[in-house]
């Protein structure tokens, strides 16, 4: 099922999965996947970082899941480290596949600054791409508090705008306030888009990912910490574990009420923080 066709039916809900690099984590996976097709999600997403080993592995699992025929499978594809004939190689393989969906992101340089030539400027390019080789449903990254690498939000909302105008849809980056994902959705609007764009969810469940959940491009914020902290010291972290789990459902229950098209859930590869908010909103 292609994603632009769910998300004109209605509410979706997915959740995203970063692909295996081991046996063990491979198994951990399965576990997740098995627990969450109960849920019946609208689709999954896989992700993928560059470099030949991990496109194979994202191929490998997304067609593995579509083929399955439990839950529709939605494909990332980077600029970074590729060529465009590699590139319409990918995507010439998924459609062959029957893997419809397909996500375009500019990606990450590599920490060693390897393997990063890229015949695509920007993920733009990619969508282009994508609708040049097959009958794709594409989707791109959005970020609520702007792309890191923009230089001002009015700038990262007009580049996000011209994206949108050739893809069907926007994911965005994990967020913590509301407000955020309707201020993105509000000022794409006067840029004349009205594409749908899913908002993404990733509790915070710990108190040592706060820290990674800032490197990663969105700050937890100091009221959300400091409930954590509070809840740390009464109940040590189990309580910090509910504590992030209900902030996230709280957040999800309010976009749902302010007419967010879905839910995006980052697992993690880890199914029952997701399943925990997924009850909360959808099964009671």
């Amino acid at each position: 099922m292609r994603i632009d066709t769910l998300l004109a039916a209605g509410l979706t809900r997915s959740f995203e999965f970063f692909p295996p690099k081991s046996d063990d984590e491979a198994r951990v996976l399965d576990t997740t996947l098995a627990d969450l097709v109960p849920l019946s999600p609208s689709f999954v997403s896989v992700t993928y970082r560059g470099g030949t080993e991990s496109r194979q592995r994202t191929f490998d699992l997304v067609t593995r899941i579509q083929h399955d025929g439990a839950m529709t499978a939605m494909a990332h594809l980077i600029c970074v480290g590729h060529t465009r004939a590699a590139m319409a190689d990918v995507l010439a393989r998924y459609a062959a596949a029957g893997v419809e969906n397909v996500m375009a992101l500019g990606g990450d340089v590599p920490d060693d600054g390897s393997n990063v030539s890229s015949d695509f400027a920007h993920a733009i390019d990619l969508v282009e791409l994508a609708r040049e080789v097959g009958d794709f449903a594409v989707g791109v990254a959005a970020h609520p508090l702007g792309h890191p690498r923009s230089a001002n939000r009015t700038d990262d909302r007009r580049h996000l705008a011209e994206k949108l105008a050739l893809a069907d849809f926007a994911v965005t980056q994990f967020f913590f306030r509301a407000d955020e994902w309707s201020r993105l959705v509000e000022e794409l609007a006067d840029l004349g888009v009205h594409k749908p764009v899913l908002p993404g969810i990733m509790p915070v469940t710990t108190l040592s990912s706060v820290k990674r959940m800032s490197l990663m491009g969105a700050a937890v914020p100091d009221e959300l910490v400091d409930r954590l902290n509070a809840a740390h010291e009464a109940g040590g972290s189990t309580a910090v574990r509910a504590a992030g789990i209900e902030a996230a459902t709280a957040l999800s229950r309010e976009l749902l009420t302010r007419g967010a098209p879905g839910l995006h859930f980052y697992t993690l590869n880890r199914s029952t923080a997701t399943r925990e908010i997924h009850r909360a909103l959808f099964e009671v």
